[in-house]
């Protein structure tokens, strides 16, 4: 899990092109809901070690936030495979966040 926004930002075309599960956050590092949506990303992401995590500086100007139609942050976006499959937007609790995992890496049966 990265605990840091990113200033620099991959190109949509490269988001879309991964394969797997995907975690795209965007937040700033001086938000006070990103910060307090840290320890319950965390909680739900201990379960989830293998799924990717691009962490996003978003703001004005900022062309991935804006491919995304991110308005509020922090906004995770879960992908599989190049598509997005889940969306939380400021979340509290690990339960909502877990959902999320679950659309794009299933428990194994």
């Amino acid at each position: 899990m990265q605990t840091r926004y990113s200033e620099t930002a991959p190109d949509r075309a490269e988001l879309d092109a991964l394969g797997g599960p995907v975690l795209v956050e965007f937040g700033t590092n001086w938000c006070g809901f990103c910060r307090a949506a840290q320890a319950p990303l965390a909680q739900a992401y201990a379960d989830h070690p293998e799924v990717r995590h691009v962490k996003v500086e978003d703001g004005p100007g900022r062309r991935l936030g804006r491919s995304f139609g991110v308005k509020l942050w922090p906004t995770l976006v879960f992908m599989r495979d190049g598509k997005e499959l889940a969306r939380v937007v400021r979340p509290v609790d690990a339960g909502e966040i877990a959902d999320g995992f679950a659309r794009i890496d299933p428990p194994a049966a």
